[in-house]
């Protein structure tokens, strides 16, 4: 009968011992991703006087197209069978394609005709610091989400440099392939907010001109990469 006991004894332990067992993702972890990038200026008002006398502006934007290169580090720490929290930080150093933004007065200022302006614009860089719930997928897999604080520094045509920041989202999926080597796929949305840019010019004949735009950045990504659990 003791024995017996024992034996269940050592067979609780050894059950408590696997499901103590940390999921393969569970640590620090360094990646690199590429991918496709798309970044659209929204913009939310534009105004124009001329000695003080409001004349209704129009505005277009292109999107831009770009090479997408991402570093990205953190860790994942188990909190149930199967579940883990992470914590980490995307780095893209690289510079995105120029965009243009057209902005003319829907009415001819007086004694002029119809102005019209068109503008370039172009992303730096960008970061994200980010929280990501995770869930297993079998031995190997890991399906995850991530919501996050991101900014990006983007020029425009006047040589000025602007510092958006705002919240991101995305959604992934992490395989094993080998001891601590893993692959992903990523797709990532980043929400900069607004900013406003203001001129005030003494334009010829026609006086004192005063200018704003106020300008949303809005960025898609999708990424594949490679990746190491330490």
């Amino acid at each position: 009968m003791r024995s017996q006991y024992l034996l269940l004894l050592a067979s609780m332990m050894a059950t408590g011992a696997v499901s103590a067992q940390s999921s393969k993702f569970q640590g620090p972890f360094l990646q690199f991703g590429i991918g496709y990038e798309v970044s659209s200026p929204e913009r939310d008002s534009s105004t124009l006087s001329i000695n003080g006398r409001s004349i209704p502006v129009s505005s277009s934007s292109s999107n831009t197209d770009s090479f997408a290169g991402v570093i990205s580090a953190g860790w994942y720490q188990d909190v149930a069978k199967g579940f883990l929290i992470g914590v980490g930080v995307d780095y893209s150093p690289f510079a995105g394609s120029t965009g243009t933004q057209t902005v003319s007065t829907s009415t001819a200022p007086p004694g002029q005709s119809i102005v019209t302006n068109t503008y370039n614009y172009q992303k730096k860089n960008s970061y994200n610091i980010f929280i990501s719930p995770a869930m297993t997928v079998g031995e190997n897999g890991l399906a995850y989400a991530k919501v996050g604080y991101t900014g990006a520094k983007y020029s425009t045509y006047d040589s000025l440099t602007y510092n958006f920041t705002g919240y991101s989202l995305g959604l992934g999926y992490k395989q094993v392939f080998s001891d601590g080597w893993y692959g992903f796929i990523e797709a990532n949305y980043a929400d900069y907010g607004s900013q406003t840019a203001s001129t005030i010019d003494y334009v010829g004949g026609l006086g004192t001109l005063a200018a704003t735009g106020t300008n949303n950045m809005i960025d898609y990504n999708i990424l594949v990469g490679l990746g190491y659990k330490f």
